[in-house]
């Protein structure tokens, strides 16, 4: 886990049930494993987007941009733990399904948009935290100007085969910093770093 593992995150991962976030196949939502969302997406293991979210040192002052909506699982994190959120999506039922969701939850402090994400969201960068749930080829250079000084990025990089997650830092003065934390299997981004 990360050395600044927040309780409070660990704590709502527990009482966050993942089978509000699937429409079928919820009796499986207890297993610690990805599980297919429909049109070539997945929900991510649940101790994954825990320890995803713990390494991107989320907190409520921050705006967060997250690149890859899906089934919403991570989104709610993400809400919870951030003062706003934008997050994109290019398949517009799953963004739908995820945007009925959060709102069921309760979140006013989400903005769904359609796109792929590869380019992020300029108009409203920067960003304090970048969340990327699908995997590049490369760090993209614009997620990297979008990125705040004083920001974090949480990115999986790599091929077809081997992906290896990023923690991903920028410190006042622009200087990049990249942590390569294990290996992981993700879905691939789509768009200009498409792998």
């Amino acid at each position: 886990m990360s050395k600044n593992n927040n309780p409070d995150i660990t704590a709502f991962f527990s009482t966050l049930d993942r089978r509000f976030f699937l429409e079928e196949d919820k009796e499986l939502a207890v297993l610690d494993s990805a599980l297919p969302i429909g049109y070539g997406q997945t929900i991510s293991q649940p101790s994954l987007v825990l320890y995803m979210t713990q390494l991107l040192e989320p907190n409520t002052r921050l705006k967060t941009l997250e690149i890859g909506t899906g089934s919403g699982y991570q989104t709610a994190f993400l809400a919870e733990f951030s003062k706003e959120v934008y997050t994109m999506e290019r398949i517009v039922p799953l963004m739908e399904l995820a945007k009925k969701r959060l709102h069921e939850l309760g979140y006013s402090n989400v903005h769904f948009i359609e796109g792929d994400g590869s380019s992020g969201l300029p108009e409203k960068a920067p960003f304090d935290r970048i969340m990327v749930t699908a995997a590049a080829s490369k760090i993209p250079d614009e997620l990297l100007e979008q990125l705040a000084p004083e920001g974090i990025m949480v990115i999986p990089v790599g091929d077809a085969f081997a992906q290896e997650l990023l923690q991903v830092r920028k410190d006042k003065d622009g200087n990049i910093t990249v942590n390569a934390i294990e290996a992981v299997r993700f879905v691939p981004l789509v768009g200009k770093y498409e792998i």
